[in-house]
């Protein structure tokens, strides 16, 4: 697995990171160990959790793991903004609740230091010069994850405007079934030299090759049968249309083409895009595990990815469309 600087920092993470929000949830911590173990031994070195992830049982799930491993081989990054109890400080982005949050992060974790430390979301009742001046000193790179474009650009400059440490890094939902992500944040992140590591590449399993045209529900035990049950973003509801069945029929043909599965497809379009930096799997089994590192080692080919890029086209929004077709008539 090739190693990627991230962003315009002089950090390398490997080209895949593991995402542990399925440890101690769906995953208990012997496979989440296994998994772990496997990652590392395919060349990962990138990890990521939160505190929020099983109400921080990930997060000590991971520390008992890490404890047996090389410390700095590895780049940890958890983050910190929604609810650890019900507290009225317990949540946000406050000093108070940022301080609290490294802490109780830095002993789940066993560790003396965070690589990476990232604000989950938008807080709108915490003034942003709060959180930024915070972060500023505690850890070594930071990052932020669920902000709209002008969220992140208005982070940045104030960052510049107080010699703040700038966020190195965006995490959002990216996907072939996600692309709204480049109408505005990818392009700041390529403007500001900010890494992109998306989550939910395989956007629940929608692109792991387990959903076809012609299917009339979701598939007994899948995270799409429950996250339809839990009204998740991924429900069968959200994503049973045209559009959805068009990607995943490009998605089997270039599939097929190059002898891949189509999560590794869905992967590999994702490792091609210019901004991206490390994609976040999200896996349960050592099954799926095996299948997604097979997304690195190759490319594809310039008319895959103009299929794959025409069939997940979705119009954009104004004023999107408006520029674009004004663009056209000079």
């Amino acid at each position: 697995m090739q190693q990627r600087f991230l962003g315009k920092t002089g950090l390398k993470v490997s080209e895949l990171c593991l995402g542990t929000m399925t440890f101690s949830r769906e995953a208990d911590e012997q496979t989440s160990h296994r998994l772990l173990d496997r990652f590392v031994e395919a060349g990962g070195t990138f990890i990521d959790t939160a505190d929020v992830y099983s109400t921080g049982a990930s997060e000590e799930t991971v520390g008992r793991w890490l404890k047996r491993q090389t410390r700095d081989d590895l780049v940890i990054a958890t983050k910190v903004r929604f609810p650890m109890g019900d507290g009225p400080n317990q949540v946000g982005l406050s000093r108070k609740h940022i301080l609290a949050g490294v802490e109780a992060s830095l002993k789940r974790l066993q560790t003396d230091y965070l690589d990476l430390y990232q604000v989950h979301c938008w807080d709108a009742r915490t003034p942003l010069e709060e959180t930024l001046s915070t972060l500023d000193t505690l850890v070594r790179y930071t990052g932020v994850s669920n902000f709209t474009g002008w969220q992140l650009q208005k982070a940045i400059d104030l960052s510049r405007q107080h010699g703040f440490e700038v966020f190195s890094c965006l995490q959002p939902q990216y996907n072939l079934l996600c692309r709204s992500t480049e109408w505005d944040l990818l392009a700041v992140c390529e403007n500001e030299g900010l890494g992109v590591i998306p989550w939910s590449p395989l956007r629940g399993g929608w692109l792991s090759g387990k959903f076809r045209r012609g299917m009339d529900q979701p598939l007994a035990g899948s995270r799409i049968e429950k996250a339809e049950e839990q009204g998740w973003g991924e429900s069968w509801s959200n994503y049973n249309n045209e559009h959805t069945w068009g990607v995943l029929d490009a998605l089997f043909e270039v599939a097929e083409q190059s002898g891949k599965s189509p999560s590794q497809v869905a992967l590999n379009w994702l490792l091609c895009q210019p901004a991206v930096t490390s994609p976040i799997l999200g896996v349960r089994t050592l099954e799926q595990l095996e299948d997604n590192l097979g997304a690195t080692g190759w490319t594809l080919g310039h008319g895959q990815l103009e299929r794959l890029n025409t069939a997940s086209a979705q119009p954009a929004p104004y004023p999107h469309d408006f520029i674009a077709d004004a663009q056209q008539r000079r």
